[in-house]
């Protein structure tokens, strides 16, 4: 086990031409260029405009696809990320011939989607097919052309620059039979010697579980991780554009924050579970079941080791991270609910069945309060299913926030109740808070004014001002 997966994300691939000068050669020559596989994002925006806008909603081709009876909308759409894709390499690739190459590539690509599109429509205009059956694999096939737009760019820079860099494709274009992850990626990779040449892969892979039905646009992380596991890593590593730090050093400031250095799994699950991956939780599972460390790093900065997550308990007891989210409180009040089974397995239910993230949860006799990451406007259909559930129960819905302090060992720290003090000494107040037995995390609940408040006060009271520890990175 001699060589590396490592993985880049959109907004580091975006700065693609600064990282063939630091990561991918920098100061190495020879042979140790080599041992290294790099699985690749889509240059940063492509998604959103092949999908829809992550965070805006504004649709992209996809979207519109999906809702417009006429082709302009959406073919006017797809012209627009042929060129953001085109703009996009114009900026890393500066011989014509490669430049040329790379714009025959999105043609052809774009071509291909935009004929597939059209005989889906076309097809659908019978009365047999229906295009609401299609939808996973046109968003399927609509996202993998922005992985392999970055990965065939990648790949004509780094042989330009003198690197043995080969080209794999996982996005099933053209590909005639279904096959699984494990067989796609084993596939892909007969023949292909990562001693004497630099696989660019994309992130994302074609295959019939369907990655994008589970995880979504958090794919690419469950490719590098399969692939990870399958060919026997040594070590997987996700770049990105930041070190994982203590808390934001935006709000607590670059010199409050401390790098982790290192943490184990656990930490990276709760990590998730606050909406601040280090690693879609699947992904993790799957390096952790199959042995394989994982090390996030800055991407900019090639000379700092980063932080090594494995398996491993801490070393001694310390609070390691502080970060927030934005939450809905979900209240159920019933009287008669003590010593009565159904209240909170219907909930549940419900609560499935819209697809909302359960962030942590609390109850006593005659209440069960769900802490949430949904909008308004899904919790209005979940508070109207629970009414018709349980009539005669009395469903408030808030608005608040969430902080939580996280370490791979908080025992004999007092976090709770130091937390709490810390939060009154800074002039707000905790709605709730909950330690449980395992004494991974301890989560404090505000409005959503004081959130940024009550994290630099955390942060400052259990991480600034513990003693300094040195860090032990593999």
């Amino acid at each position: 086990m001699t060589h590396t997966v490592e993985k880049i994300g959109g907004t580091s691939m975006s700065r693609l031409a600064e990282l063939c000068d630091t990561l991918f050669i920098g100061d190495r020559a020879g042979s140790d260029v080599y041992n290294r596989v790099f699985v690749v994002s889509a240059f940063g925006g492509i998604t959103n405009l092949l999908l829809e806008h992550k965070k805006s909603g504004e649709p992209g081709v996809y979207a519109l696809f999906a809702h417009d009876d006429s082709n302009h909308k959406w073919q006017d759409a797809l012209d627009r990320v042929a060129d953001a894709m085109k703009e996009a390499h114009a900026k890393i690739l500066d011989k014509p011939a490669d430049i040329e190459q790379a714009n025959s590539f999105v043609d052809e690509r774009i071509l291909g989607a935009r004929n597939c599109l059209i005989d889906l429509q076309r097809l659908c205009s019978y009365g047999h097919f229906r295009l609401p059956e299609h939808m996973s694999h046109t968003r399927e096939l609509l996202s993998g052309l922005g992985e392999a737009h970055s990965a065939f760019v990648t790949t004509l820079m780094l042989q330009r620059a003198g690197v043995e860099a080969r080209f794999v494709d996982l996005s099933g274009w053209r590909d005639q039979g279904d096959v699984c992850l494990e067989e796609r990626i084993t596939k892909a990779f007969k023949g292909i010697d990562p001693i004497t040449e630099m696989p660019i892969v994309t992130g994302y892979a074609q295959c019939v579980e369907g990655l994008m039905n589970e995880f979504d646009r958090g794919y690419s992380e469950v490719t590098f991780s399969h692939l990870a596991a399958l060919t026997g890593a040594r070590e997987a590593i996700i770049h990105k554009e930041f070190h994982l730090s203590s808390a934001d050093p935006k709000l607590v400031g670059e010199g409050a924050v401390r790098k982790l250095g290192r943490t184990n799994y656990d930490v990276a699950d709760q990590l998730s579970n606050m909406g601040m991956e280090a690693i879609h939780p699947k992904a993790a599972k799957t390096l952790r079941q199959a042995g394989v460390p994982l090390r996030v790093t800055n991407a900019f900065d090639p000379g700092d080791p980063g932080t090594l997550i494995d398996d491993q308990p801490a070393d001694e007891a310390a609070a390691e991270i502080v970060t927030g989210l934005d939450i809905v409180t979900l209240e159920v009040f019933e009287q008669d609910m003590v010593g009565v089974k159904g209240y909170d397995s219907g909930i549940l239910d419900i609560l499935t069945r819209h697809n909302v993230r359960i962030v942590s949860k609390t109850s006593n006799a005659n209440t069960i309060t769900h802490y949430l990451d949904a909008s308004l406007k899904t919790m209005r259909r979940v508070e109207r299913d629970i009414a018709k559930m349980f009539p005669a129960a009395e469903i408030t819905s808030r608005r608040l926030a969430m902080v939580s302090v996280i370490g791979r060992d908080l025992n004999g720290l007092s976090v709770l109740t130091r937390g709490l003090q810390a939060i009154a000494a800074a002039g707000c107040e905790a709605i709730g808070a909950s330690q449980g037995p395992r004494n991974v995390d301890v989560q404090f609940v505000m409005d959503r004014a004081s959130t940024d408040t009550v994290i630099k006060a955390l942060h400052a009271e259990l991480i600034e001002n513990a003693p300094t520890r040195l860090s032990r990175v593999a």
